[in-house]
């Protein structure tokens, strides 16, 4: 994971507040999340449209734009499901970048943020991968250049490949890496849980197994990195 920012093209701009109550009007948004729209978010602006037109990078037929959305938040808390409706209400690649009030910072951290899951656009409800994230940066933080890319395809796992936290292969899709994380998180939490089993176990031969057993997690999990 990188903490950078990137540099929106100014002809890319779009600059339209879109109303919470849009993606809480969702049948399919459960109560507890509409309830988060209200308590966590301040503001969600449209800002940018990245596209054969403003980015002059040409598009697939599955992917035609990519789209830059600001969501102010009232005190930096933003809940993963308030993502995911809003990612699954617009059937277009969403770069989220999240802000809190510089009021409430204390900490000195910074106050935005920028944060994506990767979306594979299939028929019905769009595909997620779990949400990356950047650390808090300060609002005056220099902004990198777009990447260059043949298309939006490539840009698009470009824009996300600084927010994972793996490193991507050559040749690797944005999907295939997020279930290469995924594999990585299992296997973190059956390395965790052998390792505990390994310090409450009294029977010797028990401890042998668990502690082969760990070994093998611990090279699956290398050859994941």
């Amino acid at each position: 994971m990188v903490d950078l920012l990137f540099e929106w093209p100014e002809n890319a701009a779009v600059g339209t507040r879109i109303p919470k109550e849009r993606f809480c009007s969702q049948g399919s948004v459960p109560a507890g999340t509409k309830n988060k729209f209200v308590s966590e978010i301040a503001r969600i602006t449209w800002t940018h449209k990245l596209s054969v037109d403003t980015v002059n990078v040409p598009g697939l037929d599955d992917l035609a734009e990519i789209d830059v959305f600001r969501i102010d938040t009232k005190d930096g808390e933003l809940s993963d499901s308030v993502l995911t409706a809003i990612d699954k209400a617009i059937p277009r690649p969403i770069i989220f970048e999240v802000t809190r009030p510089t009021a409430k910072l204390g900490s000195g951290n910074g106050v935005i943020r920028m944060a994506a899951a990767h979306k594979q656009l299939v028929s019905g409800s769009p595909k997620l991968s779990r949400y990356y994230s950047t650390g808090w940066m300060s609002l005056t933080q220099k902004r990198s250049a777009l990447p260059t890319a043949i298309n939006l395809q490539v840009l698009y796992a470009a824009l996300i490949d600084p927010l994972t936290p793996v490193e991507i292969q050559p040749g690797e899709s944005m999907s295939e890496v997020a279930e290469r994380f995924e594999a990585i998180r299992r296997l973190d939490r059956e390395i965790a849980a052998l390792e505990r089993k390994i310090r409450t176990e009294r029977q010797f031969n028990r401890k042998v197994e668990f502690r082969r057993q760990l070994k093998t997690k611990q090279a699956q999990r290398e050859q994941q990195r």
